[in-house]
């Protein structure tokens, strides 16, 4: 049900009150203009939460990639979360994961023809992607994991719940997982309730709905997670792909390093019924060590075969360059894609929103002309703006 991977430490009230104090005082300073948020002449989407851990940020900002690559130069600008570099980083073909970050390292490996960079200022990154020589043809930049950070004001404002997480339930950190108190859903354009099971019912929705309490300038979306065929994370592989259907009768060796690995492993569960599953998990963003190198050996060794090690695409990232990997493992080692499915037929009015927002704030004047053809000859229409239209303002 909703909400059931929520725990709360309530021991730990007091110094909630204090975090909730200290965040509360902060966004009062940015409604005030004490400290300045700034826009941009180049659509902004921001993709983020308002808690601690995953509620599928990468699979939705990979949606919007997919979405927008064919019609637009998308760049994706992310922190960069625990990578070894500092500053601004535009990721190239061959740039190390350790440089940029598992997520931004997977993005761009997916998509080699997007714009992906790491920046922890927010700001200063979208400058270099407009200005920059080897990128100033970005037409949209889209921001992963930036809810918070308040001193960009995005045109859309996307925030993500889980649904196994829902913020209605939860408490401020470290009592609960919030990273700002509930008020701050209501800066969000678009809300989007994530890794809904498929199996919801009309009343599931008409309450969450209610629930969510939300503006009416707000839009509510539920999407649900499509698991794809396993790909290889190593060249050695036996397999080119293997379909979910296929591993009923192979043990599994469930690999993961994310932040909430027990969905995963309840998502697998219809794939696996009859196999024995075994799980070796590591912390959110792990720095896999040689005692973990040999664990996993180890593990996959002591298994009876047919075998398999399943992991996700982010863990992918930080397996490949794993020395003392045996050839065993390598050769049974899959990632588990994912892709993001809209539920209640939404996916098309999410996507022209999407779309509209994008066109009619683009610097491009092909993109804009797009936007104008759809439009009655007896409009004007200009091109060029001096900031970004929020996506508030086009409804």
């Amino acid at each position: 049900m909703e909400g059931d991977f929520i725990k709360l430490h309530k021991c730990l009230l007091p110094l909630s009150w204090l975090y909730g104090l200290g965040v509360g005082l902060r966004n009062e300073l940015f409604e005030l203009g004490v400290l300045k948020s700034r826009s941009f002449d180049v659509p902004v989407i921001s993709v983020g939460n308002i808690t601690v851990g995953g509620s599928g940020k990468t699979p939705h900002v990979e949606y919007l990639i997919r979405l927008l690559k064919d019609i637009a130069q998308v760049a994706v600008l992310s922190r960069g979360y625990k990578r070894k570099s500092k500053g601004y980083v535009l990721a190239e073909e061959d740039t190390p994961m350790e440089m940029i970050g598992d997520e931004p390292f997977q993005m761009k490996h997916k998509f080699p023809n997007i714009h992906v960079a790491v920046d922890k200022k927010r700001c200063e990154g979208i400058d270099h992607l407009v200005d920059d020589e080897e990128t100033k043809n970005t037409d949209v930049v889209l921001l992963d994991d930036a809810f918070q950070h308040r001193y960009v004001k995005p045109g859309i404002n996307i925030l993500l719940v889980d649904y196994h997480r829902l913020i209605i339930y939860d408490k401020l950190l470290p009592v609960g997982r919030l990273r700002e108190p509930l008020s701050g859903k209501n800066r969000a354009d678009i809300v989007i309730v994530t890794k809904c099971p498929k199996e919801l019912n009309p009343i599931d929705y008409r309450v969450l709905s209610k629930a969510m309490n939300l503006y009416p300038f707000q839009d509510l979306y539920f999407t649900t997670f499509e698991y794809c065929n396993l790909i290889p994370v190593f060249e050695e592989a036996k397999e080119k792909e293997i379909a979910l259907s296929d591993i009923h009768k192979t043990n599994v060796l469930l690999l993961s390093g994310i932040a909430l690995p027990k969905q995963l492993e309840v998502d697998l569960k219809p794939y696996t019924e009859g196999t024995k599953v075994e799980t070796l998990e590591f912390p959110d963003h792990h720095s896999f060590k040689k005692k973990d190198v040999e664990l996993i050996n180890s593990m996959f060794e002591a298994m009876e075969t047919p075998k398999i090690i399943i992991t996700t695409e982010k863990d992918k990232a930080r397996l490949l360059n794993l020395e003392n990997l045996n050839d065993d493992v390598k050769q049974n080692i899959y990632a588990l894609p994912i892709k993001v499915k809209f539920m209640l037929n939404k996916e098309e009015k999410f996507n022209e929103k999407i779309i509209s927002y994008v066109r009619k704030n683009s610097r491009n004047s092909i993109l804009v002309k797009g936007k104008d053809d759809n439009k009655s000859k007896d409009c004007n229409h200009s091109g060029n703006r001096s900031r970004t239209i929020s996506f508030r303002d086009n409804r």
